[in-house]
């Protein structure tokens, strides 16, 4: 741009002042979304991916990933409690038929038998379908789910223990996992720690503060000089 006077500035250093202090603004928002997901079961970290032309691309170049390290698995003697020691998720879906991928596998029983996850989505067999208990047993302790996710119930008419179904657990692509591990009377934990939110936001601050005093002194200096043109 060229001012009165043949005098030429770039604007490009107030842009990307402004570019620099949006993308750590989304960098925060993400840091503090896993600080709220920290008590939440089944919560896995987020994290802002920056590529090597943000500096051009501002907000469009950070994208977010998911780290999907395993959090710390605890006891709570639910036997429809179940955690996932390895990697994977269930799927579960709603009622429109949209299916999700969760680590949260705190799940309970409706009248008609049918295994669901806290907020009513129905839990998904290997199969795609809806899993369903043939009769609602007396006791939770008489569903028994082993490593790879075959359900069993203790019929008390047969006196046998008969298989029901598998819970079908799946990567973040949709592959099968072959081997999930799941914990019955387990729940997992979110793999976020504090500590290491707490202190990643402290130079994500202090960037956003620089860029912010680089824009305010960008900007005033600006103001000065078309002043100082206006008034000559």
């Amino acid at each position: 741009m060229k001012l009165q006077g043949g005098i030429y500035f770039n604007q490009d250093g107030l842009h990307q002042s402004v570019r620099a202090m949006h993308i750590q603004t989304e960098l925060m928002g993400i840091s503090s979304a896993n600080v709220n997901g920290f008590d939440k079961v089944g919560y896995q970290k987020k994290e802002g991916v920056i590529s090597s032309f943000a500096e051009i691309i501002g907000i469009h170049g950070l994208s977010e990933a998911v780290d999907d390290k395993m959090g710390r698995i605890f006891l709570t003697k639910n036997p429809l409690d179940f955690a996932l020691a390895n990697q994977g998720y269930f799927q579960i879906t709603d009622k429109n038929g949209i299916t999700k991928l969760t680590r949260d596998g705190r799940f309970m029983l409706n009248k008609e038998g049918e295994l669901l996850a806290l907020e009513g989505q129905h839990v998904l067999s290997q199969g795609g379908g809806k899993i369903k208990l043939p009769f609602l047993p007396e006791k939770l302790d008489e569903i028994i789910v082993s490593d790879d996710g075959r359900i069993e119930l203790f019929n008390p008419k047969t006196r046998k223990v008969e298989y029901v179904d598998t819970i079908s657990v799946v990567s973040s692509d949709g592959g099968v996992v072959i081997d999930p591990k799941v914990k019955q009377n387990y729940a997992e934990a979110s793999n976020v720690s504090l500590e290491e939110e707490f202190i990643g936001m402290v130079p994500i601050r202090r960037n956003f503060e620089a860029n912010r005093n680089m824009y305010m002194l960008q900007n005033n200096n600006l103001t000065r000089a078309i002043q100082q043109l206006g008034s000559s």
